[in-house]
């Protein structure tokens, strides 16, 4: 009678045959795990950096000017499109306004209509910090509003200053702030004294070309 139901008999149990599916179930579950743990979700917001300081000028979105931001710590590194390492400072970015208004994408040119230059300070140097603006080139011939901010990143974001400068013309230069940092890290006086750092790095570059030509 068996041959004529209605329903088929029921695979015989196989214990061996559960284990194995069972032990394949944990061996994925594991895969998963792994692959989050070296993937982590990306969190909105967050700024992965080892900078102790972000140095940031600003000028208006799509404006063909070429404005320069320089950077000296206490002992009197300078950083600039021509020195763009020093000490503990980077330039993280020489934007020369109209001519190099892109960035590249999967080897494609993408036109980015934002402006702006920034130095990283990457460690702690007590002493007086000196942030310029300068007006390199100027096509447009008009005054540009330039805004310079210099955060302080740890232990929690602090803005140190704010500034916003017009520059009027191709050369002019302009103290936005100079600063001064503790051993700790903590801010002790901001002040706008103007000092030009053009001047001094006219005067390096003067001074190697004059060592080099005694070799």
């Amino acid at each position: 009678m068996d041959n004529f139901s209605l329903y088929p008999r029921e695979e015989p149990f196989d214990p061996f045959a559960v284990m194995l599916f069972k032990g394949l179930q944990v061996l994925a579950f594991l895969f998963f795990m792994a692959l989050l743990a070296i993937n982590p979700e990306a969190k909105t917001g967050k700024i992965d950096t080892k900078a102790e300081f972000i140095i940031a000028m600003n000028w208006p979105d799509n404006h063909p000017d070429d404005i320069d931001l320089y950077v000296e710590d206490p002992v009197g590194n300078i950083v600039w499109f021509h020195q763009r390492e020093a000490g503990f400072m980077v330039l993280e970015r020489d934007d020369r306004g109209g001519a190099n208004d892109f960035i590249m994408v999967n080897g494609r040119k993408i036109t980015t209509p934002l402006r702006e230059e920034i130095v990283s300070i990457r460690g702690i140097l007590p002493g007086e910090y000196t942030v310029n603006a300068q007006h390199y080139l100027s096509t447009t011939r008009a005054p540009v509003q330039v805004s310079v901010k210099v955060e302080k990143i740890n232990p929690t974001l602090q803005v140190v200053h704010y500034e916003t400068l017009t520059l009027s013309g191709t050369g002019q230069e302009k103290t936005a702030v100079r600063f001064k940092v503790a051993a700790d890290g903590s801010i002790t006086d901001t002040n706008s004294r103007q000092k030009s750092l053009i001047e001094m790095t006219r005067s390096a570059k003067r001074g190697a070309a004059a060592g080099g030509g005694a070799k």
